[in-house]
């Protein structure tokens, strides 16, 4: 991949649709994580206004640490970068007590509650979004948005336009390396930083980037019972992420009343 030709291609084209959206620039949730700082460094790189929102919620240290290295990084190459730290997290611990439940009686307690966190930081960024005039620029990538579904539904999946939407994992790590992200983002264990204990991406999908990458483009040709050993387990656990996902792409049904009925 040509990855400054790449860089200039999205730069370009987050200026053009903010200008046709008449909008001031952008805001983008700063996680400590490789696509947010991506879309950070391409958004600053348009010149207009850009805020970074870090919001920790009950955040692990080193996450907290990656989020201000890059955050500091960008704001000593970028005078268009400005930042802020919402703590989220005696918000979230105001929703969890009021609707706590039983995990024993609701065993998706726990996923909720994750899923909840990410939702609290979509809201967020849409509120300073709004006083700002900024657009919410989100952070996911091809396999996660359009292959597995590795996003929160209204939450992180809740955004205005998507600058890497159309890139692998492992081609934002290429970007990052062009873009020269700080090296501890570049080195870090992909998480989505939403539970209390650490959970990796690998752990909670099953499998590597890579791997599903692979999975991704051999889906619509082979059946998992094409290949033998981890491929066809890779395949396998793409195919039940990538149905299980679809909810979260398509459109919302409408259900369609007969004209009949409207006489």
């Amino acid at each position: 991949m040509k990855y400054q030709s790449v860089i200039q291609h999205i730069t370009n084209w987050l200026s053009d649709y903010a200008t046709k959206a008449r909008a001031k620039g952008f805001v983008v949730g700063v996680s400590g994580g490789i696509d947010s700082a991506v879309v950070s460094a391409l958004a600053a790189r348009t010149g207009l206004d850009v805020l970074l929102l870090e919001m920790p919620i009950r955040q692990k240290a080193d996450q907290v640490d990656r989020a201000q290295e890059h955050i500091a990084d960008l704001q000593s190459k970028f005078n268009n970068v400005r930042a802020m730290r919402v703590d989220l997290t005696p918000a979230f611990e105001a929703f969890e007590k009021t609707v706590d439940v039983s995990t024993e009686d609701y065993p998706a307690r726990n996923l909720a509650f994750a899923n909840s966190r990410a939702r609290l930081r979509m809201l967020t960024l849409y509120y300073y979004g709004q006083i700002n005039r900024l657009l919410v620029a989100g952070t996911g990538n091809k396999v996660e948005d359009f292959g597995v579904g590795f996003f929160t539904k209204y939450g992180d999946g809740g955004v205005d336009i998507s600058p890497i939407g159309d890139l692998l994992k492992t081609q934002v790590y290429g970007l990052a390396k062009a873009l020269n992200i700080v090296d501890s983002i570049q080195r870090a264990i992909p998480t989505d930083g939403l539970w209390d204990e650490e959970r990796t991406d690998e752990q909670q999908m099953g499998a590597s980037y890579p791997e599903l990458e692979w999975a991704m483009s051999v889906y619509d040709s082979h059946k998992p019972e094409d290949f033998q050993g981890r491929k066809r387990e890779v395949l396998e656990i793409y195919t039940r992420l990538h149905k299980a996902m679809q909810h979260k792409v398509q459109p919302i049904p409408v259900c369609k009343i007969p004209e009949e009925l409207l006489g």
